[in-house]
């Protein structure tokens, strides 16, 4: 089975180069779809003159101005022809090698959607701030009560789809809320849905993260929308 893998990318001049290699090298059948959601910090120069000449297949897409993740994934999935997608963030706090285990259940069959989770199994995590752990939980506590179900981590980027399940929906969040809301448009429907434990890299705002304490307030909004007048 193919698999796209969409990536957007805003401000990642130190990791785009290097999560674009570490996906190429996975073994799988993929198309790699890069959103630039008009970076300011020579991201685009990098996709354009260093990873399109490496990996000519990639497809690159360049917004006109910065709309947000939830845009560029809209953006990414027109373009993406594979019978799975894939989200991946174009830092490095996700391992593409995870792909593997991701995708599993639907080449297998069981199961229509696939969560990563940074809480369950096994796998390394780097410890870092107690107090986003614990506005994850809660906003996945909360995403779980009005949608009936029980994920660990609603918040996780690594989320694989069928191609014609994802397309089906009609996305409408252009920023952080793409999270909440196609997990509530998911449970809605008539799918099978697992999780699968991975490995987490986080990073710190030092080191270049970008969601804060808003983003939070966006996403109760979010999942009270969606699953309530949606």
């Amino acid at each position: 089975m193919k698999i796209s893998i969409i990536v957007p990318c805003y401000n990642e001049i130190s990791t785009i180069c290097k999560i674009i290699d570490k996906i190429n090298r996975i073994d799988i059948e993929k198309e790699i779809i890069i959103i630039d959601d008009f970076s300011t910090d020579g991201s685009t120069e990098k996709i354009k003159n260093e990873i399109k000449i490496k990996y000519e297949s990639v497809i690159d897409i360049y917004h006109d101005r910065n709309q947000g993740k939830g845009a560029a994934i809209k953006t990414g999935l027109k373009k993406a022809t594979g019978e799975i997608v894939i989200i991946q963030d174009a830092d490095l706090e996700y391992d593409p090698n995870d792909y593997y285990e991701l995708i599993k259940p639907i080449r297998y069959g069981y199961a229509d959607v696939v969560y990563g989770s940074r809480f369950i199994g096994g796998s390394e995590r780097r410890v870092l701030y107690f107090w986003h752990s614990v506005g994850n939980k809660f906003l996945t506590l909360l995403s779980n009560m009005f949608s009936n179900l029980n994920l660990t981590d609603m918040e996780v980027c690594y989320k694989a789809f069928r191609s014609k399940i994802i397309k089906n929906i009609d996305l409408k969040e252009n920023r952080f809320g793409f999270e909440p809301e196609v997990t509530a448009k998911i449970a809605k429907k008539d799918i099978k849905i697992y999780e699968i434990g991975i490995k987490y890299f986080g990073r710190k705002y030092t080191e270049g993260k970008k969601i804060t304490w808003k983003d939070g307030f966006s996403a109760i909004r979010c999942i009270i929308k969606y699953n309530i007048f949606n």
